[in-house]
């Protein structure tokens, strides 16, 4: 992990955004806790995209708003469903074990170094050693692992990823040498296995019986249960093509490494929309909700200069995409590649048609106006909730030497969990009452901070810590003519108001920040 990976992960647990789950006994791998201002920047993104999704959708490319219904489904649903939609026999990844350290890593996550002399058709010569990495490990962390292994292996002594290139784990001719890879853990050659398939969903028992016929599915993605409610949102809602189906919730997949703070977990919460059309007007739509979402990254604060949209190669598409672009940002962990943080994908009819088969139910749309039955296409903008909220952490975690704290966290406004601190510059006299009398004034329209505690220079410190747009200080001259002290985050500067249009001052900046 990166030394400013380190640090946001540390700020994390410090100022409690996210916490290791079950923390007292040990924790849990791949499982995080949000903590208070955790879950306010989580639930700030969340209302942010339903905002834009649902509540008040986008103007399409006739001028005309789009229709989007809400969606919130459970769970748990009929596990034929997840017969139908393939995730049961097919939702799967290519898993090693490694013998000596017993962890299992994903087959197509590791690779090893090659030397750039030997072209991609030689043949690896026998006895020649091989180091296993993961695919997120850093030049340094490969230059580190290489001296050690290089102190008991004189064949690796020389070694400098400078000099070599990555070469997929999977690749024939790793597989042929197995028994001269050291393992990404391992101190010994030859302990990883060949790569196994390994389904990712969890599964539970219904009732009171645990056999294989109460046997049912957390579900590994949101859009799922969506597909169920064609046919119900239609009749309920009179859905009419194109329309969209919207959800945000929780997902679960039993990730064998989950890695990189909350980036890769076994529990995560998505922001998923299906959108219906008409066959022939894909390529119209997908255009349309690629720019959305681009549009709508940038409204949280990210420089698009950190997002890379990945046209995905068709040998690579998933069986039921026609096309996918995927939306990457430069996560610390990444740079100076990128990380996947949504996927924009063309689904086809496939779903529907899926269903209909399993279900016997018919899953088609009827266009009154032209007397036609049709199953629609669907596109889906699909992004992780939780990868959402690493990624906005990410791009505001701003390091600047000149204050205290040595950093601040440069959120919009619209996402800062605390949008602004009420600081009474001492605890005693007349400072603590009028702090509380102007928090109270402005916590029904705003989720602010009062803080009395410490000196001044710690409170901003822990504002700037927590990205708190504007302090507003009360003093001695608050008391003698009703003016406060208000600090701007970014620049640290400071102006005085008066008290009563620190409301007013709110309500204007926070739009203009």
């Amino acid at each position: 992990m990166s030394e400013r990976m380190k640090e946001i992960v540390a700020l994390c647990k410090r100022r409690g955004f996210i916490f290791p789950a079950s923390e007292i006994y040990g924790g849990i791998n791949g499982f995080w806790d949000y903590g208070p201002l955790g879950t306010e920047l989580k639930n700030n993104v969340r209302d942010l995209w339903w905002q834009a999704m649902v509540k008040c959708p986008p103007v399409g490319p006739d001028g005309q708003p789009v229709s989007i219904f809400g969606l919130d489904a459970a769970i748990i649903q009929n596990p034929k469903s997840w017969e139908a939609s393939g995730h049961v026999g097919g939702f799967s990844d290519p898993m090693v074990d490694c013998k000596e350290t017993k962890l299992r890593y994903r087959a197509d996550h590791l690779f090893v170094m090659l030397h750039n002399d030997q072209t991609e058709q030689d043949e690896i010569k026998e006895g020649a050693l091989l180091v296993a990495f993961l695919q997120d490990a850093s030049l340094d962390d490969i230059q580190n692992r290489l001296e050690k292994l290089g102190k008991k292996y004189n064949q690796l002594r020389a070694l400098h990823p400078n000099s070599y290139r990555k070469v997929p784990f999977t690749d024939e001719r790793v597989q042929k040498v197995l028994g001269s890879v050291i393992g990404p853990d391992a101190k010994e050659p030859g302990t990883l296995t060949q790569p196994k398939q390994f389904n990712l969903m969890f599964h539970t028992f219904v009732g009171a019986a645990a056999g294989d016929e109460n046997k049912a599915y957390l579900r590994p993605e949101t859009c799922g249960p969506i597909f169920l409610n064609f046919n119900n949102v239609i009749d309920s809602c009179r859905g009419r093509v194109p329309f969209g189906i919207a959800q945000i919730g929780k997902a679960f997949r039993n990730e064998v490494t989950p890695r990189n703070f909350v980036f890769r977990s076994r529990e995560f919460e998505q922001m998923e929309l299906e959108w219906f059309c008409d066959e022939k007007d894909v390529p119209m739509w997908f255009e349309f909700w690629l720019d959305q979402r681009k549009s709508w990254w940038s409204s949280l604060g990210i420089n698009l200069a950190n997002l890379h949209f990945n046209d995905i190669d068709k040998k690579e598409l998933a069986h039921y995409s026609q096309r996918t672009v995927d939306i990457e940002y430069k996560f610390p962990f990444t740079d100076p590649g990128f990380g996947e943080l949504e996927g924009v994908a063309h689904r086809g009819n496939f779903d529907l048609t899926q269903h209909e088969k399993f279900s016997g139910n018919k899953m088609d749309y009827f266009d009154q106006v032209n007397n036609l039955r049709f199953k629609p296409h669907v596109i889906e903008p699909s992004t992780g909730l939780t990868r959402a909220v690493l990624t906005v952490l990410c791009e505001a975690y701003t390091v600047d030497e000149s204050r205290p704290s040595g950093m601040y966290l440069n959120f919009k406004p619209a996402v800062a969990p605390v949008k602004a601190a009420i600081l009474p510059l001492t605890a005693k006299d007349e400072h603590p009452k009028i702090a509380t009398d102007l928090y109270l004034k402005l916590r029904n329209d705003y989720m602010i901070d009062l803080d009395i505690k410490q000196n001044i220079g710690k409170r901003y410190a822990r504002q700037d810590e927590i990205g708190t747009p504007y302090c507003f200080t009360i003093d001695d001259q608050t008391v003698a003519d009703q003016t406060v002290t208000v600090r701007e985050r970014n620049t640290m500067k400071q102006d005085r108001i008066a008290l009563d249009q620190v409301g007013a001052y709110l309500a204007k900046n926070l739009k203009a920040f």
